[in-house]
């Protein structure tokens, strides 16, 4: 089993920055993806950005140049740096493992950017 516990969110304004974090616990595994996703509301969910524990990663669209992940796997610990947030980031966000079949998430972190 695994636990994704995420923090982080709040609410700024446009331009401004801000940082989530993903712990990870239990049974991760060495090979694992994991990535963070948001859902809008009255939208549907879409991955932001993921990385291997080997550090690949791969980003939407709409974040690139502007959101970078990262991971510290000592700590089994996935980040979220956004830079330059626009009020369309305004979302939950969501953190994501995945191992082998499995998948995992966690409860979500509001983060709301006013223009």
């Amino acid at each position: 089993q695994v636990q994704l516990v995420e923090s982080g969110g709040g609410l700024v304004q446009a331009g401004e920055s801000l940082r989530l974090s993903c712990a990870a616990s239990g049974r991760i595994g060495s090979i694992n993806i994991m990535g963070w996703y948001r859902q809008a509301p009255g939208k549907q969910r879409e991955s932001v950005a993921v990385i291997t524990n080997g550090g690949t990663t791969n980003y939407a669209d709409s974040v690139k140049g502007r959101f970078t992940i990262s991971r510290d796997n000592a700590k089994n610990t996935v980040y979220l740096q956004m830079n330059s947030l626009k009020p369309e980031d305004t979302a939950v966000y969501y953190c994501k493992l995945r191992r082998g079949p499995s998948e995992y998430w966690g409860q979500g972190t509001q983060v709301t950017v006013s223009s």
